[in-house]
């Protein structure tokens, strides 16, 4: 398509061996007996896991050596990535620290915060939040109305994030503020923090899903001092600096799978005497799977080879986002009874849990509406 490139590649030799050893590692730590998975990267906060994928030296994987990481590539990341999501790994911890907060501290950080917090995200010891969204505002970033004043030595914060994942117990985020007048541009005069959620002045208030469970928070910060060390970039230049961003987070696996043990469950259930719909919808599936997989794989491909696949990624997004809920739809569809939260059988209760939370699939990350704006205005170029 024009404007766009999504380039076929397969995984090297050197790759499918990360592959099996993630494999191997999953089958040791997370037995069926013992291990209940979740729904993608919604699946469950476990700071010990987190460690023992740190140990691997499976997080910060992209990081530099010196900062922690391993300095390896983003396909290796995918690999990994993959490979705990399908299986519903606890990857809840460690997550936004992993995907996005370490290569956006290590792309406008100082020396200082890279020392600082760079080598705990590798250890799988430091957890973020991501401080974008706010109340009544949607994906509308750059109407941001949080706003950070200067004051003695730093400044003070005063507003309200919302859909703030982990914020309950991470112990960062990163938060967009104005610090000055848009000047006739809304895109202008807005910067970014460091700030612990522990600082005086934060309030976390939960915000649960229909099922009772609590990912999501609001987060209202009254009057909360954040240091000058703890600015992130150049003021003025946040919205530069939250796009680089965004680009971490909409093109992985995380985008497609959330719903893949729901599937496994619904082709385990098909036999000889299934019908020829649920036989073709599991086919049709299946074959969206391996096309999403591709498309994503390719965006991993392409920041290794130093592009900046910014229209692809938004692409992946919509079009995986979109296909996790379709998947729960279709499924739902050739049930003969409603899917229940208490059912014996963990595939039909995280089907269940998908009717209730799928909803957020296609908020996260960007709503669908402003993704296929962001395409449509790449792919006219």
């Amino acid at each position: 398509m024009p404007g766009a490139t999504f380039e076929y590649t397969e995984l090297t030799d050197e790759e499918r061996a990360l592959r099996d050893e993630v494999r191997s590692f999953v089958a040791e730590e997370l037995p069926p007996e013992r291990h209940r998975p979740g729904l993608g990267m919604s699946a469950e906060f476990d700071p010990d896991f987190s460690k023992k994928m740190a140990g691997r030296g499976w997080l910060g994987m992209a990081l530099p050596r010196h900062y922690g990481g391993q300095s390896r590539k983003a396909v290796d990341r995918f690999v990994v990535v993959e490979e705990l999501l399908r299986s519903g790994a606890p990857v809840g911890a460690h997550w936004v620290a992993d995907r996005q907060t370490g290569p956006t501290i290590l792309n406008f950080g100082t020396e200082e915060q890279k020392q600082r917090f760079l080598p705990a995200i590798a250890a799988g010891e430091l957890y973020f939040s991501i401080g974008m969204s706010e109340p009544d505002a949607g994906s509308d970033l750059a109407s941001v109305r949080t706003a950070a004043v200067r004051g003695q030595d730093g400044w003070i914060v005063n507003g309200t994030k919302i859909w703030t994942s982990g914020a309950h117990q991470n112990h960062y985020f990163i938060v967009l503020c104005r610090t000055s007048p848009n000047e006739g541009d809304r895109h202008n005069g807005l910067s970014q923090f460091l700030i612990d959620l522990k600082t005086p002045g934060i309030t976390v208030n939960p915000i649960p899903f229909l099922d009772g469970t609590h990912h999501f928070n609001e987060v209202v910060m009254d009057d909360v001092f954040v240091p000058d060390e703890d600015v992130l970039g150049e003021i003025g230049r946040g919205w530069q600096q939250v796009n680089s961003e965004l680009g971490f987070e909409r093109a992985g696996p995380d985008r497609y799978l959330s719903t893949w043990q729901v599937f496994l469950w619904f082709v385990g259930q098909l036999d000889e005497a299934s019908s020829g719909a649920a036989r073709a919808v599991a086919g049709r599936i299946a074959a969206r799977y391996w096309a999403l997989r591709q498309l994503s794989f390719a965006v991993s491909r392409a920041i290794d080879a130093g592009k900046a696949p910014s229209l692809e990624a938004a692409i992946v997004k919509d079009l995986g986002t979109t296909f996790e809920q379709e998947v729960t739809e279709a499924i739902l569809e050739l049930l003969d009874h409603e899917p229940s939260l208490d059912s014996a059988a963990v595939g039909e209760q995280l089907l269940a849990q998908a009717v209730l939370t799928g909803p957020s699939f296609t908020i996260r990350g960007g709503t669908t509406e402003i993704l296929r704006t962001i395409a449509a205005k790449g792919l006219r170029r």
